[in-house]
């Protein structure tokens, strides 16, 4: 397998990552624009986009944003409302594997802020009855959640006629480098059915193994007769700001005591606190249909802002990588399926680029540990970037919390 010299990517990433005649990933390129951008001068250009879409009697809202107990929603938030001062209306997808600390977050994220929200909470025999579909035909367990967080807040702006949507970062521009934060890419049908669906929208799936179409409805993205009524466009906060979701993250714990989790397959303790599977399970089948995981995400994020050398980020990887996860069983009884039925499902999507099975069992063929200590172009890294301490807190998180199960509904507000 070829790995990009400078962070730890490898070629058969499932977003289409580019190596360069240098060995140098195409992440690793669009990420050096970061420290050549005129960002002042981004940020102007959102301050216009933003102001085109006020309401000027301040009877309606203003834009809408996908929020949950995890990733950026509070400083994305924070940015829209504070900052630019707009009144937004905030939309939740329930992605059903919840956590009690994500549901807290959110809880919080309702109250400080102040403003409206609207949740979606798909019928649970539903969700499990298209799970089981996506498991055997995607190899996933998360396909629901990624197609209910990516079209409920579009149907929400078709229905309420509001016509812009804010996102954060994509994954096509932070970690593959698919565009340019010039090409300021907006999210569309075909950028979600391509980078976030795994190619397939839910008109896909019915007839499938019984899945009819009201048992997709929730799923089903607008028309563009619908869309162009509007006018509805999405941006993405990533192309006109630096994004660093480490960053971003310790600033809404200093203002807002955002609660952190520790992961079990990575050192992130900021992303995903609102998802039993996402750093467990999910990351797991990750790791055997292409032979990395998470952590590698993140050790990659970090030693492209130069807050790890590419050693410390494999030494994460070797932590890491390897861990089985404890989650498993929750899901298996949630689905109602075998530990059997499951990973035999997983087996066949094992990129063979990357596995080989061989005197029954499967072996990696090569990993990026195998590159510990290797002449990298770390250099050219740590001369434009300033080292940190990479310190990750966890804030309020209480031991007596434990989250082994699904948390679907809890209080939605705090007085």
């Amino acid at each position: 397998m070829i790995y990009c010299k400078r962070c730890l990517y490898p070629q058969n990433h499932p977003l289409n990552i580019i190596i360069d005649d240098e060995g140098i990933c195409s992440g690793c390129r669009v990420h050096e624009e970061k420290f050549t951008i005129d960002w002042k001068e981004k940020e102007e250009k959102l301050s216009e986009i933003l102001s085109s879409y006020k309401n000027q009697n301040g009877k309606s809202y203003d834009c809408i944003i996908p929020i949950s107990g995890g990733r950026d929603s509070y400083f994305i938030v924070d940015t829209i409302k504070n900052k630019y001062k707009m009144n937004p209306l905030l939309v939740t997808y329930n992605k059903h594997y919840n956590t009690h600390i994500g549901n807290r977050n959110l809880a919080y994220l309702k109250t400080i802020f102040n403003c409206d929200t609207i949740e979606c909470t798909v019928q649970p025999q539903k969700v499990k009855k298209i799970t089981k579909v996506t498991l055997k035909k995607m190899g996933s367990i998360y396909w629901h959640v990624l197609a209910g967080q990516t079209v409920f807040p579009v149907n929400i702006a078709v229905k309420l006629r509001i016509p812009l949507i804010i996102w954060g970062a994509h994954q096509g521009l932070d970690q593959v480098g698919m565009f340019s934060h010039h090409d300021e890419v907006e999210m569309t049908r075909k950028y979600r059915k391509d980078h976030d669906l795994m190619g397939y929208e839910a008109e896909d799936l019915i007839g499938v193994d019984g899945l009819t179409k009201d048992d997709l409805s929730q799923f089903f993205y607008p028309t563009n007769e619908e869309l162009e009524q509007v006018g509805v466009r999405g941006i993405y906060l990533g192309n006109y700001i630096p994004w660093d979701t480490k960053k971003q993250h310790e600033l809404m714990i200093k203002k807002y005591g955002f609660e952190t989790l520790p992961q079990q397959r990575t050192f992130d303790t900021y992303n995903n606190t609102d998802c039993v599977h996402y750093s467990g399970l999910h990351d797991y089948i990750k790791f055997l249909k292409y032979g990395y995981g998470k952590v590698t995400d993140h050790a990659t994020r970090e030693l492209r802002w130069g807050r790890l050398n590419k050693d410390e980020a494999i030494q994460f990887v070797r932590k890491y990588q390897n861990i089985i996860p404890k989650d498993t069983q929750l899901f298996l009884d949630w689905l109602n399926i075998t530990e059997d039925e499951l990973f035999n499902t997983i087996n066949k999507f094992r990129d063979k680029r990357i596995w080989e099975y061989t005197n029954n069992k499967w072996i990696l063929k090569d990993t990026i540990l195998n590159y510990f200590h290797e002449n990298t172009a770390d250099q050219h890294i740590q001369s434009i970037h300033n080292s940190s301490e990479f310190v990750f807190k966890v804030t309020k998180l209480k031991s007596d919390v434990k989250e082994d199960c699904y948390t679907l509904i809890e209080k939605g507000y705090i007085e």
